[in-house]
């Protein structure tokens, strides 16, 4: 029996292993059941998914009485063309000694709200004068023109550049990478459109592998080729379509050691799916790849982060999109993500050594009441209970804290076991 335990890359407790693996159903060395009956939850949460109508609801269809801003997605012809009114208006004022300036959506914390009917952020429709007369708005001016000058040059190449290479172009007005990355988003929003319809793009972060094939600009893509690695989530998302998939749910994992050990392990083989990770905190491509793959293929999305805060705040970023670009929410959020784990209640469940735990810093606990007052925890009481949990023990606990019965414990007994249980909420 230990030799079964070390071969299958488990030690530790054995007992406590043993206790655990005896509630699989999967037909593996001994035990009875199959993978069938591993996976029948998962099959009928997958048929409730695909049964679900796909209404996916805007601003426009909910009448509401406040306005509010959101963009759309927009051809680089029509950018351009969006860009060069802009400037013919400025050249117009002036002509007339109105001045130099801009009319810029207001996208301070008052200003994103969370709408209960959408299930998002979004930007209420509000703005402020950015003037070139103001010492204090001079040089934002600046560089904002010079950025949409750029962007203008980029949309009528008709080519994509990163926003490093837009930082080089002019490092002497810039003089930091993050001024020219912060005037980014207020074009999207002057000009209406995503950020993605600007051609530039952030450097890729995120990673997919598993039961997934798509193509890239004409290059077909096969998930299931890329090694332990997994691919590149490409930053030009707009080249990417034609999903195909047999995979049953969508594994969104928050961090790239444990992605790693699901690739290695080929976890996706056994269990049909689709691994995700942005390695921490989701950068734009891996939001709207994950949007994108929810809406073609159907399939619930299943979240593994840390038993903590910040693990709560990944979820909630994929799936009711960022404060900071709440203006294009409809396009870079993920609803109705299930938490899988690891949760608050998973510690004592699982038996996971007290060693493993981390006592919550003051930080971790105001972080844990904030995202205890979010709205979308709030309408989900099993949601409210973990972080309640959570804050009550002001204990947490990362997702490496199962490598504690060894290094395969995630592929071999905690992720099947869940899926076999149905416990996700």
């Amino acid at each position: 029996h230990v030799k079964v335990l070390m071969k299958r890359g488990l030690h530790g407790d054995s007992r406590q292993i043993d206790e655990t693996l005896k509630k699989l159903r999967d037909g593996r060395d001994g035990r009875g059941g199959s993978m069938d009956e591993v996976l029948s939850k998962v099959h009928a949460l997958e048929t409730a998914v695909k049964c679900r109508p796909e209404l996916r609801k805007t601003l426009n269809d909910l009448n509401l009485d406040e306005a509010y801003r959101e963009v759309v997605d927009l051809p680089g012809v029509e950018v351009a063309a969006a860009i060069e009114q802009v400037m013919i208006a400025i050249a117009d004022t002036i002509l007339r000694n109105e001045g130099f300036g801009y009319s810029l959506p207001s996208r301070g914390n008052t200003d994103q709200v969370y709408v209960e009917r959408l299930d998002r952020i979004v930007l209420k429709e509000k703005h402020t004068f950015t003037t070139f007369h103001n010492t204090s708005s001079v040089r934002k001016v600046a560089i904002l023109t010079r950025v949409m000058q750029l962007i203008h040059g980029v949309l009528t190449r008709g080519i994509h550049v990163t926003k490093r290479d837009l930082f080089y172009t002019d490092v002497k007005l810039f003089r930091d990478q993050k001024d020219s990355d912060s005037v980014l988003d207020d074009i999207s929003c002057l000009l209406g459109c995503t950020r993605n319809s600007l051609h530039v793009v952030a450097s890729e972060k995120g990673v997919v592998v598993g039961k997934l094939t798509y193509t890239e600009d004409g290059d077909v893509i096969d998930c299931t080729k890329m090694g332990i690695g997994g691919k590149a989530i490409p930053s030009n998302i707009d080249k990417v379509d034609c999903f195909r998939s047999v995979a049953k749910f969508v594994l969104l994992v928050e961090k790239d050691a444990a992605f790693m050990r699901l690739a290695e392990d080929r976890f996706y083989n056994r269990f049909p799916c689709i691994i995700i990770t942005a390695k921490g905190q989701p950068d734009v491509a891996t939001r709207l790849f994950l949007s994108k793959l929810k809406r073609d293929l159907r399939i619930p999305v299943l979240a593994l982060v840390d038993a903590d805060p910040y693990g709560l705040k990944i979820i909630s970023v994929y799936m009711q999109g960022s404060k900071n670009m709440a203006f294009d929410s409809a396009n870079l959020t993920t609803p109705d993500i299930k938490w899988l784990g690891v949760r608050p209640s998973d510690l004592d469940k699982f038996k996971i050594p007290e060693q493993c735990r981390l006592e919550m810093s003051q930080k971790d606990i105001e972080t844990g009441h904030h995202m205890l007052n979010e709205d979308f925890i709030q309408q989900n009481p099993k949601w409210v209970r973990e972080v309640k949990m959570m804050l009550g023990s002001k204990t947490k606990a990362e997702i490496q804290a199962l490598s504690s019965y060894g290094f395969q414990y995630l592929s071999e007994v905690y992720l099947p076991l869940k899926l076999q249980e149905g416990d996700w909420i």
